[in-house]
């Protein structure tokens, strides 16, 4: 689960995480009220919206009056703005962080997230603050230096302190930026994040050491343990088709392409996805019915998928470990009879019973196309698009 910014903030504070003073605002008066109540004589207008890039797509503005404020706040609230993370479609503006002006001396990067290779979490950092990290790590990795961070033990002292040497930080730069990473991993840990990323992350010329933004992601799985982060959750700012598949417990996520796919399996649907674009088609979504795939898991899934406009063919790919291919075959004609499909679907069942999952596909009277490998079934359903 993703959060705005300013929620971001929100938990860091808890965590004795330095942030500026701000506010979130839903409407120009509030924004106005907002910096007045921060006060100073500089403030800083964020769009909230789940994307990076906000500043380069004109979300984020410098005010020095409160007049400024209410006209930068009427300008950016309802914009359409459009990120290298939005797409080209964008995302329309419905909350604003007001912030104060922060006296900026140097900008870095500070990451912490799961590396999966070592099952343990890493603590990034980086001097090119401001910069996507992707590009850093493309273009000059040695500049990202890592910390690897045993479970039983979390962030230790030294950590800290070497991964603050490591920005150049002294005096009191380094004793505040080694207060800061011991309570972001805190935060992270504590709050079962996914990932915590601060970008920029500041010092000022007083030597303060501040997350000027903030971005926090959740395991999702973790959720019941923390209702106060799960309150946060902003329906709007995701796809409602993901919505839509998350009450019927399935896995879904939206793509670009026009092949729909339904497998058993999150490491399976990855795979059906690859395959697909191998034989020269584009996957629709990703879309994991789980392990027991049935005439309801089957049904709710050709009802998401064929929510998409954009599909023209459905690959099926199940493979029959605790379930029964013929059950799922069944289940996929009767939901393909109830749901009434009306584009293509090729199936590749493997497993137990595939060979009388596909005699019942084929004598189903429908319009199956049966294949029967991975390999076979996305070239007959990249085929079908063709004809």
């Amino acid at each position: 689960m993703k959060i705005h910014e300013y929620q971001a903030k929100e938990i860091l504070r808890k965590f004795n995480v330095a942030v500026p003073k701000g506010k979130v605002a839903f409407s120009v008066d509030e924004a106005v009220h907002a910096a007045e109540e921060i006060g100073g004589g500089l403030w800083v207008v964020k769009a909230q919206i789940h994307a990076g890039g906000r500043g380069k797509g004109g979300g984020v503005k410098v005010a020095r009056s409160l007049d400024e404020v209410k006209n930068l706040a009427s300008q950016i609230l309802g914009m359409n703005l459009v990120t290298h993370q939005t797409g080209p479609e964008g995302k329309i503006v419905k909350r604003l962080l007001i912030e104060q002006g922060v006296n900026i001396e140097k900008e870095f990067y500070v990451g912490i997230t799961l590396d999966r290779a070592i099952s343990k979490n890493v603590v990034m950092v980086s001097t090119e603050g401001g910069m996507e990290i992707e590009k850093v790590a493309a273009e000059s990795p040695e500049k990202i230096i890592k910390e690897t961070i045993e479970p039983e033990l979390g962030i230790q002292p030294f950590q800290a302190k070497k991964l603050a040497f490591a920005l150049g930080l002294n005096s009191i730069q380094h004793k505040n930026a080694v207060k800061f990473l011991m309570g972001l991993y805190s935060a992270y840990v504590e709050s079962d994040c996914s990932l915590a990323e601060i970008n920029p992350l500041v010092v000022t010329k007083e030597g303060d050491v501040i997350a000027l933004d903030a971005k926090m992601n959740f395991d999702d799985n973790a959720l019941y343990r923390h209702p106060d982060i799960e309150s946060y959750r902003d329906l709007y700012e995701e796809d409602p088709l993901e919505i839509e598949a998350s009450k019927y417990s399935l896995n879904y996520i939206k793509l670009d392409g026009n092949v729909g796919c339904m497998v058993n399996g999150a490491g399976l649907a990855m795979a059906t996805m690859d395959i697909i674009k191998l034989a020269g088609g584009e996957p629709a979504n990703f879309l994991d019915v789980g392990g027991g795939a049935n005439k309801e898991t089957v049904a709710n899934g050709f009802k998401i998928i064929l929510s998409d406009p954009n599909v023209k063919a459905i690959l099926i790919n199940i493979f029959g470990g605790i379930v029964r291919c013929d059950r799922v075959a069944q289940g996929v004609i009767d939901a393909a009879q109830e749901i009434k499909v009306n584009v293509p679907i090729v199936v590749r069942l493997e497993g137990t019973n595939a060979m009388e999952a596909g005699v019942l596909l084929k004598e189903s009277g429908l319009n199956f196309e049966v294949a029967s490998s991975l390999k076979d079934a996305a070239t007959k359903v990249t085929a079908v698009l063709r004809n």
